[in-house]
């Protein structure tokens, strides 16, 4: 079995990837996945947000409004500090307990390939490139695209305006820090065809890595 991270700024496509690369037989662990399980009304973190934040970061349903949370917290960053001291925590733990059933599941199985989908990557590693609660990880594939391609997606695909755009942008790592981490690169400037394309090449590189 080999493991490896997976990572992306917002807007760059990195959850297609992931999900490319469990179409081509990858097992994925998506920690997006796993915060939206932990959000969900009766878990602790959705307990803890709702008891710090209040009741405006609620639907008329009663689950956690996501839309209305990020409105909040990425134009305050020290509600966005808080916000992830509950989240973060709770998603290690959970992808911690995914990856040893996994391991366990899988560990007899030489060519099995797992990709940990971790967004905020870079925002958590040292200089060293030493990550928490990452060790045994064989590489890192970064997903990158142009600032103005994630500006433009963003308002496409999630009606966000620009300043939107570019505040959450600048709420996580730079382009240059992710990059910093890669043993790959997945460019997705283009088409979703020209991804295929760079997901196919991503696939040859991950079997060619030594078990």
């Amino acid at each position: 079995m080999i493991e490896l991270a997976l990572t992306g700024g917002i807007g760059t496509g990195k959850s297609t990837v992931g999900h490319g690369l469990a179409a081509r037989g990858a097992h994925l662990v998506d920690a997006d996945a796993i915060v939206r399980e932990l959000q969900q009304p009766g878990r602790h973190v959705f307990k803890a947000v709702l008891e710090f934040f209040g009741e405006k970061v609620l639907t008329s349903g009663g689950e956690l409004d996501r839309a209305a949370l990020a409105k909040i917290v990425f134009a305050d960053p020290e509600q966005l500090e808080r916000l992830n001291s509950i989240v973060h925590p709770a998603v290690r733990l959970e992808m911690s307990a995914r990856r040893s059933a996994l391991a366990e599941a899988l560990g007899s199985e030489r060519d099995a390939v797992v990709v940990l989908d971790i967004p905020l990557l870079a925002e958590t590693a040292s200089p060293s490139r030493e990550i928490e609660g990452l060790s045994g990880i064989a590489g890192v594939i970064v997903v990158d695209a142009s600032p103005a391609t994630v500006v433009r997606r963003l308002s496409e695909r999630r009606g966000m305006s620009e300043d939107d755009a570019r505040a959450r942008m600048a709420a996580q790592a730079c382009s240059e820090d992710r990059l910093a981490l890669a043993d790959f690169v997945v460019s997705n400037d283009g088409t979703l065809d020209d991804l295929e394309r760079e997901i196919d090449r991503c696939w040859r590189w991950i079997q060619s890595l030594p078990r």
